[in-house]
């Protein structure tokens, strides 16, 4: 019989850091990252490009017979393709961040990806983040953490991000998107974000990207 895998569950809030955190352990252990974010804003952008109502299950159910999203791996880095088009940077825009919200709230989507999810937990040691991985997707998981921060933490990350970038945008507007978000995620009928009742909070305000990871490592290396 072959040896259970491991699985880390890290759920939260949009922009307390999942990703960025969650890649850095995974590359750190050696395990495979699942970003399940991706696979929503991947489905999120299709129903954009075909101008539908992403918060319509009526107007996005159909077109998933028309969606296939993979997770490949190069050189250890996660890409995201939908029907074969790689779209890791397209999913990244502030459009296809919404749209994944409101897809993620159509139980007919939170089904289509939840098995993709599931089976690469089985074949692979996972860092998996998400909304939901430590209370559905992965109850069974070893490690489970409820990584979050402030709104205004997690709005000002993303601010200097997309400065970063070359991007403009206006603060009071993004820290009202991550409000909304949160009112959303919290409050959908399916698959709500909450913390697992067996998960350990980490709080990352006030923390830089090396305090956070490092803190994050010490806590599985102590769990398993």
């Amino acid at each position: 019989m072959s040896q259970r895998k491991i699985a880390v569950a890290i759920d939260g809030p949009a922009g307390a850091g999942k990703s960025t955190i969650a890649r850095a352990v995974a590359a750190e252990l050696g395990f495979i990252y699942v970003d399940t974010g991706a696979l929503y804003r991947a489905v999120g952008l299709y129903g954009l490009r075909k101008n539908a109502d992403t918060a319509s299950a009526d107007q996005m159910l159909p077109l998933l017979e028309e969606i296939k999203v993979e997770l490949a791996y190069v050189e250890g880095e996660q890409r995201v393709l939908l029907n074969g088009e790689d779209v890791s940077q397209a999913i990244r825009v502030n459009e296809a961040s919404m749209a994944a919200s409101n897809v993620s709230a159509i139980p007919g989507v939170r089904s289509f990806l939840f098995d993709l999810q599931k089976n690469m937990a089985k074949t692979h040691n996972v860092v998996m983040d998400g909304r939901d991985i430590g209370t559905v997707v992965l109850p069974e998981a070893q490690v489970k953490i409820f990584l979050t921060a402030t709104p205004e933490e997690r709005a000002t990350r993303r601010y200097n991000e997309l400065l970063e970038k070359g991007q403009k945008v206006d603060f009071d507007q993004l820290l009202a998107e991550v409000k909304q978000r949160d009112y959303n995620d919290s409050h959908r009928a399916t698959a709500p974000l909450k913390q697992a009742e067996d998960a350990v909070l980490v709080d990352t305000t006030g923390l830089d990207k090396e305090q956070s990871i490092e803190k994050i490592l010490d806590l599985v290396r102590s769990k398993l």
